[in-house]
C-alpha cells in the first residue's frame, strides 16, 4: 500500500469503523421503510467527530482535505445513501469554508467556530423551477436598514431539514420591477444591470421559517430532504456573504460551493454504484443455474453483465481521485473546472443507476422485493437525476468548449 492508501485506511478505521458501518447499514432498510430521519445514525456520527472533518487544526478539527472525505463519503454512502447524501450538505458548507481560508479568504472561518459548538449547516440554493441555479434566484432578498437582508421564496431539496440551525440561502436584490422575468434573476428581460445576488446563512430561530411536512419520496427517503419556505426572514448583516451580480460571474464562494457540490455528491453515488456491484456479484455466487448446472456467477452472459458495469465505474472513483487532490493543491483548470466538476458528478450518477439495476439482475427476482437492499439501492440510485445541472443543462457548456462558442 502507498502513504497515501495507508492514511485513508486509518481515516476510514478511525471515523466510519467496520462495526458502525453495518449498524448504518442495518438502519437504513428501517428508516427507509418507516420514512423517518437518520436520528440514531447522526447521533454516531457526531461522537466520530463527522460533522468536523473539514475544520482546521487552528479550530479544533482535524482539518481532512477534499481528497480524504470524498473517500470517506464514498465509504458512508455504500452502507447508508441517504445519511451519506444529506450530511453531504453539511460538509459542503464547511468544505467551502476550508476552499475558501486555503485560498486565502478567512471572511466565513466563524463557520467553523459554530460547528464545533454543535451547529448543523445545511444547503438551501435548489427553487423550483430555477435552472439558473447559482447565477439567480427567485427569493427575494429585500435590504434592511442597518444592513442585512429579508428573505422570502421557497427552497426545496433542503436536505437534514429536521435539524439544521444554519442554512446558506442566496436571494434576489432586485434592481428593477423583474415584471417580464417573474423576479427571475438572470433572465434576458425584466431584470436590470442592477440587480445582485446576495449569499449568507439563516438562523433555524429565525422568525418566518417553515419546513413542509411533505417528503414521501421514492429514494433517499431518510435524508428528509423538505422544503423550506421562507417569509421576510431575517439574515444578519454578520451573515452575509456576498453580493455577485446575476449571470456568469466568477466568485471564490460560487466556485467553492460549486466544487464541494458537485464532487462531494458524485462521491456519494460512487459508493452506492460499488455497493450494487458487491451485492450483484454475491446475488450471482448465490444463483444456480438449472440449465448449466452452475452459479450464475459461471454464466457467460451474467459475467459479461456485470464486468460492464464494472468497468463502467471505475473510471468515477478515479475522476474523484483526480480532481479532489487537484482541488485541494490549488490546481488551476481555469475554465476547464466546470467541466471536470459536473462531468464527475454526472459520470457518478449514471453509473450509480447503471450498476443498481445490474445488480437487480444479476440478482434476479429476491432483489426486487422491496426486504432487499438492492430494491433500496435502486430507488436511491434515482435520485441522482435531480441533482443540477441536468445532463441536458450540462451539454451545452461541453460542446462550447470545443466549437469555440
Amino acid at each position: 500500500m502507498t502513504d497515501r492508501e495507508v492514511r485513508h485506511a486509518e481515516l476510514a478505521e478511525q471515523y466510519l469503523p467496520a462495526e458502525v458501518l453495518e449498524r448504518f447499514r442495518e438502519r437504513a432498510g428501517d428508516y427507509d421503510r418507516e420514512n423517518r430521519f437518520f436520528d440514531e445514525d447522526l447521533e454516531d456520527l457526531k461522537d466520530l467527530r463527522y460533522l468536523t472533518l473539514f475544520v482546521p487544526a487552528s479550530h479544533g478539527g482535524p482539518g481532512l482535505s477534499l481528497h480524504e472525505v470524498s473517500r470517506l463519503q464514498q465509504r458512508l454512502a455504500s452502507a447508508a445513501p441517504a445519511t451519506a447524501l444529506a450530511i453531504n450538505m453539511h460538509l459542503m458548507c464547511t468544505g467551502v469554508v476550508k476552499a475558501m481560508n486555503d485560498r486565502g479568504d478567512d471572511s466565513l472561518n466563524w463557520v467553523f467556530d459554530e460547528v464545533m459548538a454543535g451547529e448543523i449547516f445545511a444547503f438551501g440554493i435548489s427553487e423550483p423551477s430555477n435552472d439558473w441555479v447559482l447565477q439567480g434566484s427567485t427569493t427575494t432578498a429585500e435590504p434592511m436598514d442597518g444592513g442585512g437582508y429579508l428573505l422570502s421564496g421557497v427552497k426545496i431539496f433542503t436536505s437534514l431539514s429536521p435539524v439544521w440551525t444554519r442554512l446558506i440561502v442566496h436571494g434576489l436584490v432586485s434592481g428593477g420591477d423583474g415584471s417580464d422575468s417573474g423576479g427571475l434573476a438572470g433572465a434576458d428581460d425584466g431584470n436590470t444591470a442592477a440587480d445582485e445576488l446576495v449569499y449568507g446563512f439563516i438562523e433555524r430561530s429565525a422568525e418566518g421559517i417553515t419546513i413542509s411536512d411533505q417528503w414521501d419520496v421514492l429514494g433517499m427517503r431518510a435524508s428528509q430532504s423538505r422544503a423550506t419556505i421562507l417569509d421576510k426572514v431575517k439574515m444578519r448583516p454578520e451573515h452575509v456573504s456576498r453580493r455577485i451580480p446575476t449571470g456568469k460571474h466568477p466568485d471564490l464562494l460560487t466556485f467553492a460551493i460549486t466544487s464541494n457540490f458537485q464532487l462531494l455528491i458524485a462521491s456519494v453515488y460512487a459508493g452506492v454504484a460499488r455497493r450494487a456491484l458487491e451485492l450483484g456479484a454475491a446475488g450471482l455466487h448465490k444463483r444456480k443455474s438449472a440449465k448449466s448446472g452452475t452459479t450464475f456467477a459461471e454464466v457467460p452472459e451474467a459475467r459479461t453483465r456485470l464486468a460492464d458495469a464494472h468497468l463502467d465505474y471505475l473510471s468515477v472513483p478515479a475522476m474523484l481521485d483526480a480532481y479532489t487532490r487537484d482541488f485541494d493543491e490549488l490546481v488551476d483548470h481555469g475554465a476547464g473546472w466546470p467541466l471536470r466538476l459536473v462531468g464527475a458528478r454526472i459520470k457518478a450518477s449514471g453509473a450509480a443507476r447503471r450498476a443498481a439495476e445490474t445488480a437487480l439482475m444479476c440478482t434476479g427476482g429476491s432483489g426486487f422485493d422491496n426486504s432487499h437492499e438492492l430494491s433500496r439501492l435502486y430507488r436511491d440510485a434515482t435520485a441522482s437525476l435531480f441533482h443540477p445541472p441536468s445532463a441536458d443543462a450540462a451539454r451545452p457548456m461541453y460542446a462550447a468548449m470545443l466549437l469555440d462558442d
